[in-house]
Formats: C-alpha cells, structure tokens, sequence
C-alpha cells in the first residue's frame, strides 16, 4: 500500500484544530475551528476523493481518540468518510492505549519500532494506508522517508500558531506538484506532493546573461 498523508492546513501551515475549537487545546492553542467557515461541498468533494482511496487508517493517539469520538455517530448509510472510518481496518500509533480502550473496531494498537511496523503495513495488499491529523506521527514518518503521497486542502486563514505540518527543523525536501492542484471555488488550494528528495534541496540562481535575467541551477 502507498502511504499518504492527508490534512488540512492554513496559509502558514497551521494543522492543529481545524475543525472545532475545542478539537486539540494542547500547547494553549485556542484558535480551533478555522477551517469550518470555508468548508464547502467542494472541499467535501476532494475529501470524499481521498477516502475512496483508503484501505486502511494509521493514526497518532491524539487523533484516534478525536476521530473515534465523532465519527461512529455518523450513521447516515451515504455518508462515504464515515463507512470508510468505521469499517476498515484501523492502526493507531500509543505506548499507552490498552485493547480494550481501542475500542472503535477493527483497530490494532502499534506500540514499539513503528518504523519497522509501518513498513510492514506499506508491504500488504492495497491501495492506500492514509494518515489523517496525527501531527507527531506525520513527523516521524517524514523524518523516516516513508510517506508516498501527501494531500493537502490550504485554507485562506493565517491562524499565527499552532503545530506546523512541517515545522522548525524539519528534514528537507522536495516534491513533485505534477499532481491534483487546483484553486476550489472559495480560495481553498487542493494539492498533491510525491516527494522526489529527502535532506537536500536543489537549488540556484539568477544572473544577468547579455542582458536578460536567467535562472542557473547548481
């Protein structure tokens, strides 16, 4: 399976609390909800797409614990996120999460070397191991090179503080942008990365040649 990382962000990419002001207060952060006044159906859309693709979820503590919490009272029998969610199988990432309060079925709690373990989950059979939230997560995958596929929908709102998909000190890389990308009515950006490179980051620079400004790579 391709692992993706599917989230949400603000212009200065915010991805802590986008969908209620009470969804993660951790760090002081009290400027949840910013996503909700942009939500649309075409944001509901391209979110719809990334489920489809899903075979199974990968989650940190903090978001299982959010996302279990909501989406088993989603019952509406069209409603695509909430039967992808409660039926596939389900990974979440704890050191301290028991069976038995891992209790929105069918969920597997990965407790040591999740490196190795995601590994193993990205070599069954599939289409997609999706990662949704799962700020702390998300970093040690990146640091790791294991993610294939990151999709973001960017949300006009400079939210100022909170986690940061990639933050201060984070590996560098680059992607491919050939992808989904596209502006949704609204302003919200819908884009797909693959990355190409990982702790170096091509770069260059612009010099004056007979008179015109001309980029020079390295």
């Amino acid at each position: 399976m391709l692992l993706s990382v599917n989230v949400f962000v603000s212009l200065d990419g915010i991805m802590q609390g986008p969908g209620n002001p009470d969804e993660d207060r951790s760090g002081g952060f009290d400027r949840g909800g910013w996503l909700v006044p942009h939500a649309s159906a075409h944001t509901n859309e391209v979110v719809e797409g990334w489920f489809r693709e899903a075979e199974a979820f990968l989650f940190g503590r903090t978001s299982y614990g959010l996302l279990g919490g909501y989406w088993p009272k989603v019952t509406a029998p069209d409603n695509l996120i909430a039967a992808k969610l409660n039926t596939l199988p389900k990974y979440v990432v704890s050191r301290t999460l028991t069976d038995e309060e891992a209790e929105w079925s069918p969920t597997t709690v990965l407790r040591t070397g999740i490196v190795d373990d995601v590994r193993r989950l990205k070599g069954l059979p599939g289409r997609e191991l999706q990662v949704h939230g799962s700020w702390e997560l998300v970093q040690e995958l990146h640091r790791a090179g294991l993610i294939d596929l990151y999709r973001l929908l960017q949300y006009p709102v400079v939210v100022g503080t909170g986690k940061r998909l990639f933050p201060e000190g984070t590996t560098p890389a680059t992607f491919d942008t050939s992808g989904d990308a596209r502006v949704l009515p609204g302003g919200v950006v819908s884009l797909t990365l693959t990355p190409t490179s990982r702790g170096v980051i091509p770069a260059g620079a612009y010099s004056v040649e007979s008179g015109h400004s001309t980029p020079v790579l390295d």
